[in-house]
């Protein structure tokens, strides 16, 4: 399908071409945790500090802690390593993914308007996914919408339409029903970025574990970075509110 096609190389040229950084507000709800940060970005890595908890603000103690960590973190090399690791292993995941999209599902045009192509896709029965995080993703259905200026992904949505078990069950188990929604909108001029992410996916591993993701995220007051190093990012979060 040509509007597809088109959105999933915008998205992998974006990807290896779009640098930029940013600074924003990051709004985080999980179970029994409602959180918001402020989140910089740099061209080594991102810091992001912790404003509110449950609704308040922190108090001395808790800033103190923040800052403490911050400054921990800013001065191991080791831990930005890993961070890096982990940051790399999930932008090849998204390439994957994306180049995924094509195949794993069958796909249907449902609406068009000037500015916006609206497609439904279900799983393709014909796909073979190379692993376990293929499979899940090749068992949804759902919507995505694409914008017609940059052909960019703005929404994707979908649903669980089976279990998914690990070990025959055994091991663990996701449940048919879960949901995502993944908001994406432009920032800036030719700069997207996901700005809101629903995730309700219940299962289990082994016998007590939760492997499901229950998180409700939101991502606000999008500015450029200008933090050159991580070190920048920790003064400009000092006093961060």
């Amino acid at each position: 399908m040509e509007a597809l096609q088109a959105a999933v190389q915008s998205e992998l040229a974006a990807a290896e071409t779009d640098k930029s950084n940013w600074q924003y507000r990051d709004h985080d709800v999980t179970a029994g945790h409602n959180a918001v940060y402020q989140t910089i970005e740099t061209p080594h890595g991102q810091l992001r500090r912790l404003i509110e908890l449950n609704g308040h603000p922190l108090d001395d103690a808790a800033r103190k802690e923040e800052t403490d960590r911050i400054a921990q973190y800013v001065n191991s090399p080791s831990e930005q390593a890993k961070a890096r690791k982990a940051g790399a292993h999930d932008d090849a995941q998204a390439t994957q993914m994306t180049k995924m999209l094509p195949k794993a599902f069958i796909w249907t045009v449902t609406s068009e308007t000037p500015e916006f192509i609206t497609l439904t896709y279900r799983p393709n029965p014909n796909f073979d996914p190379p692993d376990m995080e293929a499979h899940v993703m090749s068992i949804m259905a759902g919507e995505m919408i694409i914008a017609r200026n940059g052909n960019r992904i703005r929404t994707l949505k979908g649903a669980l339409t089976e279990d998914v078990k690990f070990g025959w069950g055994i091991f663990g188990r996701l449940y048919a029903g879960g949901t995502f929604d993944i908001e994406r909108r432009e920032v800036s001029p030719g700069h997207w970025q996901i700005t809101e992410s629903n995730v309700h996916i219940g299962g289990h591993a082994l016998i007590f574990k939760t492997i499901g993701q229950q998180e409700d995220e939101s991502k606000s007051d999008w500015k450029p970075s200008t933090a050159k190093t991580l070190r920048d990012a920790e003064e400009q979060l000092r006093d961060a509110k």
